[in-house]
């Protein structure tokens, strides 16, 4: 048994160590002597890049807030026709990558599109001199379409605490004569502001790696400079200090977010069965909370889904190709070996973890889980610095030998495209098989032992039929995350592959949508799976 033990020991701090290994790699090397380029860099335009990002967060931070606050606090609070699809149709801007919203907004608001078409033929405009209208391609339009997509993260966990709020609190307000804004604004958004915080800090994150919406909108940010520095300038070690600079901002905001609420405990009651405090909306209320409602799922889901559907119909032949193909299937390779890998090791993480119930055993999973909150594009710099390492170790070792050179078998093959999905994503697989070796009671880990059986049989025969359901979700969740990744892999894919994603930013990229619209369709309803299990799971607990 001590044995089996030092096996799982062994394996969960070596996984750990492995997956955090990038991040430490980003560190290493940003330490190491300042070249001429990152020096040009801050001379010219690490200022630029720096104020543009902290004004992009903080535009979608804004914009955010005001799109999920309300339209959470109607959903929970208020009764309105039609609210059950509703209340599920405001999470389906989730699904939508970022930088298809972007394409698309773009082609319906520049001066070529339908809307300033429309406006000059209404009043007789003959150019662009006549009359002013906002440019869709500046940071304010990325904010705006970041925002429209990001915000359901706000939307869920807002909605969530208002529903879990005291109905006891809710009465004295409505006995005290409080108006609906009063019990909003002095009791449901304070006792709120925990999950909203952690929704921000989700879309601050999300926001700071972007990649394919600012770098269509032309905005210049950290994460554009690091994708610059290494593809333009071809500097590994300039674009693994601005990588730095953004892992560190990264590592304040949540550090900040945490700080912020320390102090703060909160101790309510759920709603009891039977208990309806929600406030009937009538007249102009009622449509205005329809209208506002409506108004974003349309214009963050729906109209854009109609135009990529439009597209996909009239473009079918040109878009279903042989390469479509191709690409899908390496997309399906990358993704269901980078779903295997990450559920294997959020196994093994977490039944350590079970077996030593010292403090110390709860490291390798926290460690495994950092990958999580580094920018796809930063994270590409991470993997590429040790496996290019490897690789040239590997060369030096064949070569020594006279076993001829075998090239780069893992920073440029596909090895180094699932090392990243799995970094970036295992915390989600880590997740959710801890939530569900949780809800196994240890008395069955003691009878197991009384039986005789080792930890290996253990969790073949006892734990894992009884985990199979979560391990076979942190799978399907990890799949699709991966699936829609697009910033690790515009960095790390081989020469002549393409994933889903990349491909679909590759023909966006060169104005040509129509031939884009099949795949990104395929992406949306991809990533519309896990958006209906965490509705559905909404629903089951409320």
């Amino acid at each position: 048994m001590k044995e089996k033990f030092t096996f799982w020991q062994t394996s969960g701090w070596g996984f750990s160590l492995l997956l955090v290994l990038p991040i430490l790699a980003i560190f290493h090397t940003a330490i190491g002597q300042t070249d001429s380029v990152f020096a040009h860099l801050m001379q010219t335009v690490m200022a630029t890049y720096t104020l543009n990002t902290v004004l992009l967060v903080c535009g979608t931070l804004l914009l955010a807030l005001l799109f999920g606050v309300p339209s959470a606090w109607i959903m929970a609070m208020c009764r309105i026709p039609g609210e059950r699809v509703l209340q599920w149709s405001l999470v389906l801007p989730l699904a939508m990558p970022g930088y298809i919203i972007g394409y698309i907004y773009t082609d319906w608001f520049d001066y070529a599109g339908p809307v300033q078409i429309f406006l000059r033929d209404v009043f007789g405009w003959q150019s662009v001199h006549d009359y002013w209208f906002p440019s869709i391609r500046s940071l304010g339009g990325a904010c705006i379409v970041l925002a429209l997509v990001l915000y359901p993260y706000v939307y869920l966990l807002a909605r969530a605490a208002f529903m879990e709020q005291s109905a006891s609190l809710l009465q004295s307000a409505r006995l005290l004569r409080c108006s609906p804004w009063d019990s909003f604004r002095r009791i449901s958004l304070p006792l709120a502001r925990p999950s909203i915080a952690v929704g921000l800090s989700l879309v601050a994150m999300e926001t700071l790696g972007d990649f394919g919406t600012v770098s269509y909108f032309a905005v210049n940010t950290l994460t554009t400079a690091v994708y610059d520095t290494w593809l333009g300038y071809s500097n590994l070690n300039a674009a693994a200090k601005i990588s730095a600079i953004m892992l560190l901002v990264i590592f304040v905001l949540i550090s900040a977010e945490r700080f912020s609420r320390r102090k703060q405990k909160l101790f309510q009651r759920e709603f009891e069965h039977g208990d309806d405090m929600r406030y009937v909306l009538t007249g102009a209320k009622k449509w205005l909370a329809l209208g506002w409602c409506w108004g974003l799922v349309a214009a963050a889901f729906l109209f854009p889904l109609g135009q990529l559907s439009y597209y996909a119909w009239h473009y079918f032949a040109e878009s279903w190709t042989p390469e479509f193909e191709q690409y899908s299937l390496n997309s399906l390779v990358v993704s269901l070996l980078a779903a295997v890998v990450a559920v294997t090791v959020a196994l093994v993480v977490n039944f350590y973890r079970r077996l030593d119930y010292r403090h110390r055993s709860v490291v390798p999973l926290r460690m495994a889980s950092l990958g999580y909150a580094v920018p796809g594009t930063v994270l590409a710099i991470g993997v590429m610095i040790p496996l290019t390492k490897a690789d040239h170790l590997i060369n030096d070792v064949m070569i020594h030998f006279d076993w001829g050179r075998p090239g780069l078998i893992l920073s440029g093959t596909m090895f180094a495209l699932i090392f990243a999905f799995v970094v970036r994503f295992a915390a989600v697989a880590i997740g959710s098989v801890e939530s569900s070796l949780a809800k196994i009671p240890p008395s069955l880990d003691m009878a197991s032992k009384t039986m005789g059986f080792a930890a290996f049989p253990m969790l073949r025969r006892v734990h894992f039929p009884l985990i199979r359901r979560g391990c076979l979700i942190a799978g399907l969740l990890v799949f699709i995350e991966s699936m829609k990744e697009l910033n690790a892999a515009l960095l790390l894919r081989p020469f002549n592959f393409e994933t889903l994603a990349t491909y679909v930013f590759n023909f966006a990229s060169d104005e040509q949508l129509e031939l884009a619209a099949l795949p990104a369709i395929l992406l949306v309803i991809v990533g519309l799976i896990p958006l209906v299990m965490v509705n559905r799971s909404l629903e089951q607990t409320h």
